[in-house]
């Protein structure tokens, strides 16, 4: 319906995406104190349990999906209850400017700038200052894992006590690792939308599409340096069963290359950042579904996790696709598999 919108002239695929996923504001919420904030001029929507605590509670700041393009503070309104009132924490969902109209890193600077505002100012919502997780699904799990590893390195703030990775996309290298051509057709996400998101994000664009899909976008000597963390080597046989054809290796073109470069910056693409980083990061929990393009992302970084020491809790939906969690309870319809992988993100929090 967008693609014949935007032909007659009406409106953008964009455009038209943002509208039928705005989500509607609900009402209040027995259980929880809600407020809309800014946090260094970055809009949040703070989430606190009215229950009284015995001491301070877990922070949550919660990052939304939908392609860096789509997704908002309403659009989230849902999970954020839920995650609030069921772990019994103070959840801050922000909400970060969308491409194309801002590129990248304007998401991530919006997301890493309320992270650290909050942890400065952490007294003012009662919360303990060792117990604070950054969480995201998508696009969103991508911004956390990026939040995740600048944090790492600061010795002027809390340590973050984890990061919750809800089928991320974590690289932007090779759109032919197995889940991206056995779930190439799957709803939510076709893996041409993959890379148009991305592309969105980086240029505000969707210039070069093919040849990012093709993998010509990116030099062998590069490929190679990367091929050790980016590869089907690393990925476990089960999930290669399903059907796969081998591919030759692509031509390289060094004038989409020089548009598209930025995508090897760990801030970005967050499975290129060095050992000298992971090996840092705090306690990790990953949930992936099979029926996802972006399945094989959450499984490599996983391994890079683990290879660098990080203690991982991994949550597989055999039964899942690609933004299942937003879909728990969606218009009087429900999805258990969405409903068993929002419990399984509640129930690590409880575990911290």
């Amino acid at each position: 319906q967008g693609k014949i919108l935007e032909k007659t002239g009406l409106c953008s695929q964009i455009t038209f995406g943002r509208y039928v996923r705005q989500g509607r504001k609900l009402g209040v919420d027995p259980k929880l104190f809600i407020w809309d904030l800014q946090f260094n001029k970055v809009p949040v929507r703070v989430y606190q349990p009215k229950a009284t605590s015995d001491g301070r509670r877990r922070g949550i700041i919660f990052f939304h999906g939908g392609g860096w393009v789509f997704g908002s503070l309403d659009t989230y309104e849902k999970v954020c209850r839920y995650i609030s009132r069921e772990s019994e924490s103070v959840v801050v969902s922000v909400q970060y400017r969308l491409a194309p109209e801002h590129k990248y890193p304007a998401a991530y600077e919006d997301c890493l700038n309320a992270t650290i505002h909050f942890m400065k100012n952490i007294e003012h919502y009662g919360v303990d200052p060792a117990n604070v997780i950054v969480c995201g699904d998508s696009a969103g799990g991508n911004l956390a894992a990026a939040v995740s590893q600048t944090l790492a390195g600061r010795s002027d703030l809390p340590r973050l006590r984890a990061q919750i990775l809800i089928y991320p996309g974590l690289q932007a290298l090779d759109f032919n690792l197995p889940s991206y051509h056995q779930n190439r057709g799957v709803p939510l996400l076709f893996r041409e939308r993959a890379a148009f998101f991305a592309l969105q994000y980086l240029n505000g664009d969707a210039l070069h599409m093919q040849e990012v899909l093709e993998g010509s976008h990116i030099p062998p000597d590069m490929r190679l340096k990367y091929g050790k963390w980016v590869s089907p080597d690393n990925i476990p046989e089960k999930f290669k069963v399903r059907g796969l054809k081998p591919l030759r290796p692509p031509d390289f073109m060094a004038e989409v290359y020089e548009t598209v470069k930025r995508f090897c910056e760990p801030d970005l693409c967050p499975l290129l950042a060095e050992d000298a980083v992971v090996h840092q990061l705090p306690e990790s929990f990953i949930l992936t579904c099979e029926y996802d393009v972006l399945r094989d992302d959450g499984l490599l970084y996983k391994k890079r996790l683990e290879d660098n020491g990080v203690r991982v809790t991994w949550y597989h939906l055999e039964d899942g696709f690609h933004g299942i969690i937003s879909l728990f309870d969606y218009c009087g319809l429900s999805f258990p598999a969405g409903k068993r992988g929002l419990d399984s993100v509640v129930n690590f929090l409880k575990s911290l």
